[in-house]
């Protein structure tokens, strides 16, 4: 394939690379080892028409407009406004922790300004500048909220307790003093029609894309390519030589059932005597659709071995110093430029993927242009 350019990943990061190269006149070969497209966000219809995220459900959620604009070329996207409920204690509430929780969990009936201050009555004061993520929580909604909500889940997520875990995992104050329950803010919010992976098959139905799937890549058999766009595990390119990356995986128990299951798409289980970290219900994730019949997900988080499917980098002291191999050897290669999830080692929203996925493609076409060497990274994957 010597000339060519090699593109590993047939998910939005791959996929959106093709295109913006095909639009500029330039082919490219893109290889999945999966036997479909999408990547994680891959939906298909299960037998009973319910429309199923086959790897747990992704929402679209921006603020970027040229990723919205860039989106709705290639699908409908229908508005979808996300909610969370969470069972803790025997009892149901609101997610994110919000006005209602608070007076529900507390039993009282606060009003915003009320909430603020009772919230920081409640806060450990003398804790100074959080190290943990427990640490985190203690300090800015105090243990009865941190221990119903955050404590059990967090624990069952990352397989290690809150104590364990850096505190910018909890970046921001979690709570909301109104009684506005919306997941995500951001100005758009849907998901597709007809699901994600027709809009990825449309991304690269173009005739400069040859994509070859149920396809495992060596580095070594396409390193004669003019260039390479990987977008698999970084340490595989290096055939793990600083040791393999840690990864968190999901485990999915499905059940499909008559009617309407729980009510909502997404139940968070916090207590840590329930095995699973949360319910999904598929076909709310299409609320202009009904069905009769309805499929669930129990979701179980682990460890990631070489043979399941990696979801989230853990990304802790350990990994932190092996990635800081990983990019300084990827930084002294050539021909190669890493992108997406697992191409740098973050866990990033397809939104985020999307839009570095489009500035990858724009570095290479201004260097294409100007004969600049393309740099193996457009975003610094040691900043997130």
């Amino acid at each position: 394939m010597s000339g060519a350019i090699a593109i590993v990943g047939a998910g939005f990061s791959g996929a959106v690379v093709a295109r913006e190269l095909a639009e500029a006149g330039i082919a490219s070969t893109v290889y999945d080892a999966r036997e479909h497209v999408a990547g994680n966000a891959h939906t298909e219809r299960h037998s009973n028409g319910v429309m199923v995220h086959v790897y747990g459900p992704h929402i679209f959620h921006t603020n970027h407009e040229r990723v919205w604009e860039y989106i709705n070329r290639f699908g409908t996207m229908l508005p979808y406004n996300h909610r969370v409920k969470a069972t803790s204690g025997g009892a149901v509430y609101s997610l994110p922790v919000n006005l209602h929780t608070i007076n529900q969990f507390f039993n009282k009936t606060l009003t915003p300004a009320e909430a603020q201050e009772f919230i920081t009555s409640q806060a450990d004061n003398s804790i100074g500048t959080p190290v943990s993520f427990e640490d985190q929580a203690m300090k800015f909604v105090g243990r009865p909220l941190y221990e119903a909500f955050f404590k059990g889940y967090t624990q069952k997520q990352w397989g290690v307790s809150p104590t364990e875990l850096p505190a910018s995992i909890l970046a921001r104050l979690p709570v909301r003093f109104t009684y506005e329950d919306s997941y995500f803010n951001h100005p758009h919010q849907a998901i597709p029609e007809n699901g994600y992976t027709p809009i990825v098959q449309a991304i690269l139905d173009h005739p400069l894309i040859d994509v070859r799937l149920g396809v495992t890549v060596d580095p070594a058999a396409i390193s004669d390519a003019e260039h390479i766009f990987w977008s698999g595990p970084i340490d595989q390119w290096f055939a793990q030589s600083f040791g393999r990356l840690g990864y968190r995986t999901l485990d999915f128990e499905q059940e499909v059932l008559d009617g309407d299951y729980q009510g909502c798409p997404v139940m968070n289980y916090c207590d840590e005597d329930v095995a699973y970290t949360r319910i999904t219900e598929h076909k709310h994730f299409a609320p202009w659709e009904s069905h009769d019949a309805t499929v669930i997900y129990r979701e179980f988080s682990r460890l990631c071995t070489d043979e399941d499917t990696p979801y989230y980098p853990i990304r802790l002291v350990k990994e932190k110093e092996q990635l800081l191999q990983y990019v300084q050897a990827a930084r002294a290669a050539t021909g190669v430029t890493f992108l997406g999830r697992l191409g740098t080692y973050r866990y990033l929203d397809m939104d985020v993927t999307i839009k570095e996925a489009l500035e990858v493609a724009d570095e290479f076409l201004s260097c294409h242009k100007h004969g600049r060497k393309m740099p193996s990274f457009v975003s610094d994957p040691m900043g997130a």
